[in-house]
């Protein structure tokens, strides 16, 4: 019975769009790359990093740094204001863009 409910609860959370956008993912993050509504001169991160151009390194990076980074374009390239850290739209394009580093070789 526990586990009916339990599924139940889940897929009533899943099917809920609004609680959905809420969690980060890396549709959300590509949605938000090619977006031009992150800044207020028109452009998008896709803008500078078409096809994931200078971005091969970022999975190196730890999430708080790549964070800053792209709070730096957001501000600076894009002319917009900064995404809070905690935020799930800024986690959304920290996955988007590792997810656009090629994979290490094994």
């Amino acid at each position: 019975m526990r586990t009916l409910i339990l599924t139940l609860c889940v897929a009533a959370l899943a099917a809920n769009p609004v609680l959905a956008a809420d969690q980060p993912s890396s549709a959300r993050g590509k949605e938000l790359f090619n977006s031009t509504t992150l800044g207020t001169n028109g452009k998008s991160c896709a803008s500078c990093h078409a096809a994931g151009k200078g971005l091969k390194k970022t999975a190196a990076y730890d999430d708080a740094k790549l964070k800053k980074i792209t709070n730096q374009c957001i501000s600076k390239a894009l002319k917009g204001h900064t995404l809070p850290t905690g935020s799930s739209d800024l986690t959304s394009l920290v996955l988007y863009m590792k997810s656009l580093a090629p994979a290490a070789a094994p």
